[in-house]
């Protein structure tokens, strides 16, 4: 009996390392998750993409113009929305691009503009505003399923208003 006993706390033991392991790779390195919906056509489909997102961004660089973020949603903290950064702090962005009335804001200080690449259909920065920083949960850099796929920050800075 001893003998079970003591082989059933190894292995419970290992499963509990195994299991925190697991738990700080999530919070500290990178984690999973799944975007749904139209509004970061092309990048990502609206059925709904299993991506990555690396954490380590967030605590030891800065995001840029055009990476692709997970983000806590500003009207439902229960789920997670998927957005391309447009604005870091201090840029001047244009609001809505699509409307015929253009208007401009200077980013915050500990916020970003995030938008989804489908602007039609996309519930964005637009409509809640810059995001705050703590918001943020980490970069996208790739997607898992259905296709693999790494997600390139294919935007470029425009730094002069013409």
């Amino acid at each position: 009996m001893s003998f079970f006993f003591s082989r059933f706390l190894r292995n419970s033991a290992i499963v509990l390392q195994v299991a925190c392991g697991y738990q700080v790779f999530n919070d500290y390195v990178a984690e999973w998750t799944f975007c749904s919906g139209p509004s970061m056509l092309p990048t990502l489909n609206v059925t709904g993409d299993l991506v990555v997102f690396e954490r380590l961004t967030t605590r030891f660089s800065e995001f840029k113009t055009g990476d692709v973020v997970v983000a806590v949603s500003p009207f439902d903290p229960t789920k997670s929305i998927c957005k391309r950064v447009i604005g870091v702090p201090g840029d001047k962005v244009c609001i809505d691009p699509v409307s015929e009335h253009r208007q401009y804001i200077t980013v915050p200080p500990g916020h970003f503009w995030l938008t989804g690449d489908n602007l039609k259909h996309s519930l964005d920065s637009r409509e809640y505003g810059p995001v705050a920083a703590g918001l943020v949960l980490g970069k996208v850099v790739a997607r898992l399923y259905p296709n693999r796929k790494w997600i390139r920050n294919n935007l470029e800075k425009i730094e002069e208003f013409a």
